[in-house]
C-alpha cells in the first residue's frame, strides 16, 4: 500500500512535475492545481494513482478528487515537497482570469448564493420537523390534537422557519456586497432597508391585506420580504457605487461620507427603480419555472431528472440555487429538490453496480465508497471517478434519474428546504411525504443499478478502455 508521500509524488509526476504547477490549493474533496500547460498532464495516469477517485480540468484548474480527510493529508505532503500553496480565494481569482465570461458569471452566482445555503438548509429542516411534529398521529402521542396545540409553540416554530426568508434580501445583499468588493455590513443594512417594517409587507400586499405605496401615482413601493433578484441587483450596484465613492472621498471623511452616500442613493434607486423592475422579472421567472415543474404526466421530472447531472458536469448548476430559493420564499415548498435528488441517487446506484460487479480490487475500492458518497448527496467521486470514466454507467444513471424524477413529479413531492439530497434529504419530507420520497429514490437507484449491471459495465469494457488509453498515449 502506497504512503501519502508516494501518492503525492505520483500525482505530481503525472501532472507534469513541479515545474508545470503554478500553485495548489484544496477544497473539501479535491486538490486544485493551477497548471501552466494542460497538455503536459497525463489524466489517465493521475486517475490510476491509489486513492484518486477521479480527475478533470475546469476553468483553469486541474482538479484531483481524493475525498474528505484524504485530500488534507495528500495536500500537506505536496506542500512539503516544495510546491507553492495558495489560498482558495487566490486560486479562485486566478481561475477566473483563465475562464470564459459565462463561466465567470456562473462562478459569481455561486459565490453569492452558496454562503447563504446553510441557513436555508437549516430552515428547511426546521420546516420538515415542524411538519412531522404537527401531524395528527404524532400529536396524539402527547395527548394533543391539532386544534389544541399551544399558540406559543406555534409562534416558536414560526420564528425558526420564517426568519431567514423574511430577511432574505439582507442575506443576499450582504453576500453580493462581499463578492463585488463592497463593505458587507453596508450591504446588510441596505437589504434590511428593503424589508423595513415601515414599508407595506410584501406578503400582506400579495394577499390583499395591505396596499402598495404609489409614488407619482404609478411606481409601487413595497417591502421585498422573500425576494431574491431586487436584493441581488441592488447589491451589485451598491458595491460598485461604494467603491467609486470611496475613490473620490478624502480619507479623513471616508468613514462618514461613503456609507452615507451609498445607502442614501441605493435605497432610492432600489425602491423606485430596481425593486419594481426586477421584482416583476423575478415573478416572470418564478411563474415560468412553476409552469415547467407542473407539467402533467411527470414530464418535468422526466426531463429534469434525466438531464440534471449533465448540468452538474458543466458546473452551471449553481444557477438553480436562485430558483430553489425563490420557490421556498414564495411557496414554502420546493418541488425541484425531489427530482434532483433522484438524479443524484441514480448515479450512486450506477457506481454501486460497477463496484459490486467488477473483480478489480482497485475499482471496487473506488466505486463502493463513491456510491455511498452519492447516497449522502455528493456525486463528484461517483461521476468523475467511476461513471464518466466508463461512459455507459453515467448514461444508465441519467436514465435512472429520469425514472425517479418522473415518479417524483407524478406524485407531486415537495421539499421543505434545499441543498440536501438522498439520505440526508429525508429530513425535508417529514411532513407526510417521506415514504413516497424513499420510493422514488429506490426506483432511481434500482433502475440505474440494473441497467448498469446488465448493459453498462463489464471488466471486459474496462480492459478495452485501458488498452485504448495506452495506445493513444
Amino acid at each position: 500500500m502506497s504512503t501519502n508521500r508516494s501518492i503525492a509524488e505520483e500525482i505530481l509526476v503525472a501532472i507534469g512535475g513541479q515545474e508545470n504547477v503554478e500553485s495548489v490549493a484544496h477544497c473539501a474533496t479535491r486538490l486544485r492545481f493551477m497548471v501552466k500547460d494542460i497538455n503536459q498532464v497525463d489524466q489517465a495516469k493521475v486517475e490510476n494513482v491509489e486513492k484518486v477517485k477521479g480527475a478533470f480540468y475546469n476553468a483553469g484548474q486541474f482538479q484531483v478528487i481524493l475525498g474528505t480527510g484524504t485530500v488534507n493529508r495528500i495536500y500537506e505532503e505536496i506542500v512539503q515537497l516544495g510546491l507553492n500553496d495558495s489560498s482558495s480565494s487566490d486560486m479562485k481569482h486566478a481561475a477566473v482570469q483563465k475562464s470564459s465570461r459565462f463561466q465567470q458569471a456562473i462562478r459569481t452566482f455561486g459565490d453569492v448564493f452558496v454562503p447563504i445555503i446553510p441557513v436555508l438548509v437549516a430552515t428547511g429542516l426546521f420546516m420538515g420537523l415542524r411538519g412531522l411534529l404537527l401531524q395528527e398521529e404524532v400529536l396524539a402521542w402527547f395527548g394533543v390534537t391539532p386544534d389544541s396545540v399551544p399558540q406559543n409553540f406555534l409562534l416558536f416554530t414560526q420564528v425558526l422557519t420564517d426568519t431567514a426568508f423574511i430577511f432574505l434580501p439582507a442575506l443576499i445583499a450582504w453576500s453580493t456586497f462581499r463578492v463585488f468588493g463592497g463593505t458587507p455590513i453596508i450591504g446588510m443594512v441596505l437589504g434590511l432597508m428593503l424589508v423595513s417594517p415601515s414599508l407595506p409587507n410584501a406578503y400582506a400586499v400579495a394577499s390583499g391585506d395591505a396596499e402598495a405605496i404609489m409614488l407619482f401615482d404609478w411606481i409601487p413601493v413595497v417591502g421585498y420580504q422573500g425576494s431574491v433578484l431586487p436584493a441581488f441587483i441592488a447589491g451589485i450596484l451598491g458595491a460598485k457605487l461604494e467603491r467609486r465613492i470611496r475613490t473620490r472621498v478624502p480619507e479623513t471623511l471616508d468613514l462618514i461620507i461613503t456609507p452615507f452616500m451609498t445607502l442614501l442613493i441605493m435605497i432610492v434607486v432600489s425602491l423606485l427603480v430596481v425593486g419594481p423592475i426586477f421584482h416583476s422579472v423575478e415573478q416572470v421567472i418564478l411563474d415560468a419555472a412553476t409552469t415547467v415543474l407542473s407539467w402533467p404526466f411527470g414530464i418535468s421530472g422526466l426531463i429534469i431528472g434525466g438531464l440534471n447531472q449533465l448540468i452538474v458536469i458543466t458546473g452551471v448548476h449553481h444557477v438553480f440555487n436562485m430558483l430553489e430559493i425563490q420557490l421556498l420564499a414564495e411557496y414554502k415548498s420546493n418541488p425541484y429538490n425531489a427530482i434532483v435528488t433522484c438524479s443524484v441517487a441514480a448515479q450512486g446506484g450506477a457506481a454501486l453496480a460497477v463496484g459490486l460487479k467488477t473483480k478489480s480490487k482497485k475499482l471496487k475500492a473506488l466505486a463502493l465508497p463513491s456510491s455511498f458518497s452519492a447516497f449522502l448527496g455528493i456525486t463528484e467521486p461517483a461521476i468523475f471517478g467511476v461513471n464518466l470514466r466508463y461512459g455507459k454507467p453515467f448514461v444508465m444513471g441519467l436514465i435512472g434519474g429520469a425514472a425517479g424524477g418522473f415518479l417524483a413529479s407524478l406524485f407531486g413531492l415537495k421539499a421543505t428546504g434545499m441543498a440536501v439530497t438522498v439520505i440526508p434529504g429525508t429530513l425535508l419530507y417529514l411532513n407526510g411525504q417521506v415514504l413516497l420520497y424513499l420510493l422514488v429514490n429506490i426506483v432511481a437507484i434500482a433502475v440505474a443499478f440494473v441497467l448498469t449491471w446488465m448493459f453498462g459495465y463489464s471488466d471486459q469494457m474496462k480492459k478495452e478502455l485501458e488498452t485504448e488509453t495506452k495506445m493513444s498515449a
